[in-house]
């Protein structure tokens, strides 16, 4: 493993290499066969999605198109489920738990830039961060969830929010960005 991907891992600043490139390509190649299965390829589905998460639970469900970076930093806990069109940027662990519901085109990313340092940013520097989401929590169409972000048991993230900071359990958010609207 290169002192990059080491650095990663480590949720440190890092540069991409040859050894992530790499691991990106070998994930594609997965969902290039993931996102070409037939409408009755169940079956396949899930087995290629036990290939290339670190968890998936009994009963979860993702649907294609999907995208993410790795996957094997991604945990889906039992019974959550990924409508069409999702990207996970999987730099850092992305662990959703169970009775998840996400939303058409959502995208959890965990990739920072730096924001003062421009010539770091211009060299390509990154640094990830995790994000969290709770058992029965759900994100509507299009939310955005920014690196580092955890998102509560039973919250809900109103479509289109773009959620930059924690989000609390049991709350109705939304907006961009995201704020609690009420208590559920």
């Amino acid at each position: 493993m290169g002192e990059q991907k080491e650095r990663m891992l480590r949720g440190e600043w890092y540069l991409d290499e040859p050894d992530l490139v790499e691991d990106r390509k070998r994930c594609w190649r997965v969902l290039d066969r993931f996102n070409a299965t037939g409408a009755d390829d169940d079956a396949e589905r899930r087995k290629l999605l036990e290939e290339l998460f670190a968890e998936f639970g009994p009963g979860a469900c993702v649907l294609p198109r999907f995208t993410c970076s790795y996957g094997a930093q991604i945990s889906i806990g039992a019974n959550s489920f990924v409508n069409n069109d999702a990207l996970l940027m999987d730099d850092a662990a992305i662990t959703i738990g169970e009775d998840v519901r996400i939303g058409p085109r959502a995208q959890l990313l965990t990739a920072l830039h730096p924001l003062e340092d421009h010539e770091r940013r211009r060299a390509g520097w990154e640094r990830p961060a995790p994000i969290t989401i709770g058992d029965n929590a759900w994100l509507g169409g299009g939310v955005i969830v920014c690196p580092g972000v955890s998102i509560g048991a039973n919250a809900v993230v109103g479509a289109g929010s773009v959620v930059v900071r924690d989000v609390p359990e049991r709350v109705f958010a939304a907006g961009n960005p995201a704020r609690v609207i009420r208590q559920l």
